[in-house]
């Protein structure tokens, strides 16, 4: 059955810091309007999607991380931060009575809004210095790849191109990758942690300018990668995004591993 309210879910290093029914409620009356939303326009009921309880308790789990590693590198939230938020609410609502009823609506207490508040605020404060501490330039490859259905048909591509075959024509004659497939199989410029197709750029951040690289299996298929060039440069901003976002998840990562999470009832 369904925790009561108050029922402890989830439980960091005993009582102190537990996650309790009240908040994965809070949370679900929020986002009531939303879901209700997407049912009427996609007919789709998300209440019966599965885990959908559990990715709310997991994304409270985090801001509570979030937020408890912001306090611990010494910042905090004033009342006066917090009330002004709550006052944006109100005018983003139209005026306070409106968020008195959003308020009702939803099951919040003045008590607990602030306290989801200032939780929210400490971790996106959290994110921010995350997000901050990434390089704004990183080593980087210029590589390029033709993605083949099969070992045996990359390795005579890959034959083909050693004697002297012009990697570009073939890419465009036979990649597989249709958006890289047009530019000869070009990837650009990319640091560590960029692409999708880990394997592949493990290979051409191992490989010297000019040298290709064996073939490697990935998900997709069979890859025969070439490095061009490579250096330290400024960031794309969506490679710079990737990584703030990969140095979020890694934090998150490290702190759920030293952290001693139970989660008390199956997602």
């Amino acid at each position: 059955g369904e925790p009561g309210i108050g029922a402890v879910v989830a439980r960091q290093g005993g009582e102190q810091h537990a996650v309790v029914a009240r908040d994965i409620g809070d949370v679900l009356q929020a986002v009531a309007p939303v879901i209700e939303a997407a049912q009427a326009a996609l007919g789709i009921d998300l209440a019966t999607l599965e885990g959908y309880q559990g990715r709310v308790l997991q994304a409270l789990i985090e801001r509570r991380l979030l937020a408890q590693g912001a306090a611990a590198e010494g910042v905090s939230v004033s009342e006066e931060a917090v009330l002004a938020e709550t006052q944006n609410l109100a005018l983003d609502l139209g005026s306070t009575d409106a968020l008195e009823g959003w308020m009702a609506e939803n099951n919040y207490t003045l008590e607990s809004l602030i306290r989801g508040l200032r939780e929210e605020m400490l971790a996106a404060e959290m994110v921010a210095r995350l997000a901050e501490a990434v390089p704004a330039d990183a080593e980087q490859v210029h590589a390029r790849h033709i993605l083949m259905p099969s070992r045996e048909e990359a390795e005579v591509l890959r034959d083909e191109i050693l004697v002297g075959g012009d990697f570009a024509e073939l890419a465009e004659a036979f990649s597989l990758d249709l958006s890289t497939r047009p530019a000869g199989g070009d990837l650009g410029w990319f640091p560590q942690g960029y692409l999708t197709t880990p394997e592949v750029e493990q290979m051409a951040f191992s490989l010297e300018p000019g040298e290709i690289g064996e073939v490697v299996e990935s998900r997709l298929g069979f890859h025969i990668v070439q490095t061009i060039e490579r250096e330290v440069r400024p960031l794309l901003p969506d490679a710079l995004e990737r990584l703030q976002e990969g140095a979020v998840e890694s934090w998150l990562a490290e702190r759920r591993q030293a952290s001693a999470i139970e989660i008390l009832i199956a997602p």
